[in-house]
């Protein structure tokens, strides 16, 4: 919904740049993000050169300084897909029940959406820290579908990645993925799909 790389680059490279570490491209990030923070600070630490061990004794750091330098630009940076707004405001009208899921923290998803204007369009909000795993694994999807009351196969997942159609699939729910946004660096046709649309204006 939201076009968050240039956040991500800030956040990132300020983090990088603290830790001595060398900083990262956008082109980079794409591959990197849509996994979870995590695995993004995980990434550019190696990526920079750092061995695997390396880079664990510095993630604790990293997370820490990433976590000040995203929250003190969330959302400055970024900038809501053409097509989101007229799509939630058409699902709701429908008297859809409306639930987010996201791989990013729960405490960068809400401010996130209430700058943007979206937050209120959703009547849960759930992260990457919220259940006991990330998507790909359906986890997170079926405990989203216990919490709206909905059936799996009753629920649509809207998402942008090969993450959100994995998850979808091995949840048994239907899935229409966006032909924008970062799947890192590999073509969303390929991720498992029912539909593919070009704006979430094209839903409904």
């Amino acid at each position: 919904m939201v076009d968050t790389l240039g956040d991500f680059d800030v956040a990132l490279n300020e983090t990088l740049k603290a830790l001595g570490r060398p900083a990262v491209t956008r082109a980079d990030i794409e591959r990197m993000v849509g996994k979870g923070s995590a695995h993004l600070i995980r990434s550019a630490l190696l990526h920079g050169g750092l061995q695997a061990d390396a880079a664990a004794a510095l993630q604790a750091e990293a997370w820490t300084r990433y976590q000040a330098n995203y929250l003190a630009i969330n959302g400055v940076h970024s900038a809501v897909y053409p097509g989101v707004l007229e799509g939630l405001t058409a699902l709701r009208a429908k008297g859809l029940p409306l639930a987010c899921l996201t791989n990013k923290p729960r405490a960068f998803a809400v401010p996130l959406l209430q700058a943007k204007g979206l937050l209120d369009f959703f009547a849960h909000v759930f992260g990457g820290d919220s259940f006991e795993r990330t998507k790909p694994d359906p986890l997170p999807l079926l405990k989203t579908c216990e919490v709206l009351g909905t059936a799996p196969a009753n629920t649509l997942m809207v998402g942008d990645s090969q993450n959100d159609g994995i998850a979808a699939r091995a949840a048994g729910c239907p899935v229409v993925l966006v032909t924008y946004g970062y799947n890192h660096g590999e073509p969303i046709a390929q991720a498992p799909h029912d539909r593919l649309i070009g704006s979430l204006a094209d839903l409904v």
